[in-house]
């Protein structure tokens, strides 16, 4: 029996932003869950499938976080560095699961460690999505307190991405937060206008403002209900949209 081929993509390039968190265990807690990064590197295959070129960027929550090692008496420069670091093990990962699955990989760091990955050359990046490599971006931005939110919003300029596709916890943007506020509304469409206007919570001030400044739309959607990747991806109205 053949397998029904994927629908064809809607975009030409994504960069899709991945928390840390998504590569833990709900169970167990574990840091870095296999049988969850298999089942993600599945949906990307399938993802890939439809013709779109792939970028990622990972945050490092999962292991360590700058903000909160300040907390803990780290000085922030350095909890913001061993943070990169953590976003590194973890684009490491995702570049070994994918590779199971038959999918070409490349990994690109903003801190130079040649032992293990590419440094971040923007030509060589998109030539590698032009040769259907999957390009995993770590280290964030290079530079201390710019959060991972504000890498992949400049690496989807830099890479020319069609759009930033926010994976997250839930199925969009609402105008209060739904688990405090059960009558929350979610947005199916915003303008950057409005997001700002109404303080929306989409991404940090400079993610934002980089996206609407290059006109990059943003989706937000929830990455844990299979198959939603793929319907984003497709042109589904999965989500909420940000854009002009």
């Amino acid at each position: 029996m053949s397998k029904t081929p994927s629908a064809p993509s809607a975009f030409k390039r994504i960069l899709l932003k991945l928390s840390g968190e998504v590569l833990q265990s709900k169970t167990t807690g574990q840091s870095i869950a296999p049988d969850v990064i298999a089942s993600f590197a599945r949906q990307l295959k399938a993802v890939q499938a439809t013709g779109v070129e792939i970028a990622i960027v990972v945050g490092g929550g999962n292991i360590f976080r700058g903000a909160i090692g300040e907390t803990r008496g780290i000085d922030r420069n350095t909890g913001d560095y061993m943070g990169m670091l953590a976003t590194v093990i973890n684009a490491l990962a995702i570049q070994d699961a994918l590779e199971k699955e038959g999918v070409e990989t490349r990994v690109q760091t903003a801190i130079e460690m040649r032992q293990v990955a590419e440094p971040f050359i923007r030509r060589r990046a998109i030539r590698h999505l032009s040769k259907g490599r999957v390009v995993i971006f770590g280290g964030g931005t290079g530079n201390p307190y710019f959060s991972t939110d504000t890498a992949a919003a400049l690496r989807a300029s830099e890479i020319d991405a069609d759009a930033l596709l926010k994976a997250t916890k839930v199925d969009g943007v609402y105008t209060a937060d739904p688990v405090k506020h059960p009558t929350a509304k979610r947005y199916e469409r915003l303008s950057y206008q409005e997001a700002l206007a109404q303080q929306l919570k989409v991404m940090d001030a400079a993610a934002f403002a980089l996206c609407m400044e290059n006109r990059i739309p943003i989706i937000v959607f929830d990455f844990f209900k299979e198959g939603n990747l793929e319907k984003v991806v497709t042109g589904h109205p999965i989500g909420t949209v940000v854009t002009e």
